[in-house]
């Protein structure tokens, strides 16, 4: 069984495969047999699939079904059928968290399906252009017409829909240029996207406008929107707690607090990465270069200005 997608396995790997060793290629597809779907729900009208890939939000109930990304075009049948499960009722709507891969590659078959496509303004300026992650070298052209929002805000929007109110929050330049979160304002279900990754360290895509800086200020949003019994669906990994996300935003903090001391000390990004700083949040210690040097390429970029 496949609950990780491609991109959340990569990038907690921390391979750094830069543009100029290879040339940029696009990521194997995924292959439907191997992915078993599975669904949870979460509170009356709200619930998560996961699969592989960013795991999907559901609002579910008399006035439609709205998704929250919807992984790999491969798995749009069983992402459909699991959608079908809690709700006869056609997909109207899909947010897109941001513009990854794992996150909108479905949204070309639910776009022709009918669903309306909505996602923060950087969305689709990057959808609609060619885009390199350059971390993973995952280049990628732009998106068909079907694929991309037909609905962009800057700073966020707000669904009244199945007896709720879905808000829908950018937060700026975290894991990407367009994050957004999703919380249900009656069911007390937070939807943060890769903002928090409970599936491996955190991943600021520097090429994509994110940073570990604005990752930590999007988890302070999160926390503001949530309390102590907010079920939280992470990007990645298992649903998540209020408590999880003050421990992933403490950890990160700690080590980019130990990068700033590094590079302010003038030590250069070789000699920052030989000191192996580890990631460490709850009982996993793990190495961190990737995260170390966004961190300190941030630090760098900013003293330039």
């Amino acid at each position: 069984m496949i609950r990780l997608g491609t991109f959340a396995a990569l990038a907690s790997a921390t391979i750094l495969l830069m543009a100029a060793s290879a040339p940029p290629t696009a990521p194997t597809p995924v292959d439907p047999a191997k992915v078993t779907i599975e669904t949870v729900k979460l509170a009356p009208g709200a619930a998560v699939i996961f699969g592989s890939g960013g795991n999907i939000g559901v609002s579910y109930g008399p006035d439609g079904t709205i998704l929250i990304d919807d992984q790999f075009a491969p798995l749009t049948p069983k992402i459909t059928a699991a959608a079908a499960a809690l709700d006869q009722r056609p997909i109207r709507f899909v947010i897109n968290t941001h513009w990854h891969f794992d996150h909108s590659g479905g949204n070309e078959n639910l776009g022709k399906a009918g669903a309306v496509i909505v996602a923060h303004d950087n969305v689709r300026t990057r959808m609609s252009t060619d885009q390199l992650i350059q971390t993973l070298n995952f280049a990628f052209p732009p998106s068909p017409k079907a694929a991309l929002p037909v609905i962009t805000f800057a700073e966020g929007a707000t669904f009244h829909l199945n007896g709720d109110t879905l808000k829908v929050v950018h937060v700026a330049a975290a894991h990407t240029d367009g994050d957004a979160m999703v919380k249900w304002e009656k069911a007390n279900v937070l939807h943060t996207g890769d903002v928090l990754n409970r599936a491996g360290l955190p991943f600021a895509d520097r090429s994509s406008g994110g940073s570990v800086a604005g990752i930590i200020a999007g988890i302070n949003t999160a926390l503001a929107l949530s309390d102590n019994n907010t079920k939280v669906i992470p990007g990645h990994g298992p649903v998540s707690t209020r408590a999880d996300m003050v421990a992933y935003r403490d950890a990160l903090k700690v080590l980019l607090e130990r990068v700033t001391a590094e590079h302010k000390a003038g030590k250069t990004i070789e000699q920052v990465l030989a000191l192996k700083l580890e990631w460490q949040a709850a009982t996993r210690t793990v190495p961190a270069d990737g995260l170390v040097r966004a961190a300190y390429e941030d630090l760098a970029a900013a003293a330039k200005k």
